[in-house]
């Protein structure tokens, strides 16, 4: 049965933050609020946790997942980027966008597309979110809480509680948060390709 923890979404309780943060590192799986909708997290390195987010959005081998970052440093650590590509992600994070990046030998492979060898980045503009990460201390495994067969992610916490509960260990309410998903940007290639347009505008970048 999963947890239900009502957080500000602007001036998030730290005391509600430690013990979130307690259940990811313990395994747990939770949704939280973003900037753009709500996601499914877990801590990186657990393959449990993140073999329930496949079986729960019915996730194919071929799916990036995201790492949530605080920071750019952060991003920098996991992902490779040159000098234009990392002055475009900064001139638009934080904010609703994830970007299709080349991994580090920090991401776990389990997490790479298994291919291509890349991996999803964002920075999230959500006090929420920022603030389980600074207090987790390292990026946070994520996947837009999108369900089978469905086009837009769930958006109502309490909807996702009753729908989800015996499959999450937390729910975190952080009030309404969107209805589009980010907008993705791959930025592996010579020029930046567009590869889901949601959220964030798209007339800063290249494409």
């Amino acid at each position: 049965m999963a947890q239900f923890f009502q957080i500000h979404p602007e001036n998030p309780q730290a005391r509600l933050i430690s013990q979130a943060v307690d259940i990811i590192r313990k395994g747990g799986l939770v949704v939280y609020p973003t900037d753009s909708a709500y996601a499914l997290g877990c801590h990186i390195g657990d393959k449990m946790a993140l073999d329930r987010i496949r079986a729960i959005r019915q996730l194919g081998k071929d799916h990036n997942f995201t790492l949530m970052c605080r920071d750019l440093s952060e991003l920098a650590t996991y992902s490779r980027v040159n000098n234009q590509v990392f002055r475009a992600i900064k001139a638009h994070t934080p904010g609703p966008y994830t970007f299709i990046l080349s991994a580090t030998s920090e991401v776990p492979r389990r997490l790479l597309h298994p291919k291509r060898k890349t991996i999803g980045m964002r920075v999230p503009d959500n006090p929420i979110a920022l603030a389980l990460m600074n207090e987790l201390g390292e990026p946070l495994m994520s996947s837009t809480l999108i369900m089978p067969n469905d086009e837009l992610p769930l958006t109502d916490p309490y909807d996702i509680r009753e729908l989800l509960e015996h499959q999450l260990e937390l729910v975190i309410d952080g009030g309404f948060c969107g209805l589009e998903p980010t907008t993705v940007i791959d930025f592996t290639e010579d020029d930046p390709k567009l590869v889901r347009q949601g959220l964030g505008d798209i007339s800063g970048f290249d494409l």
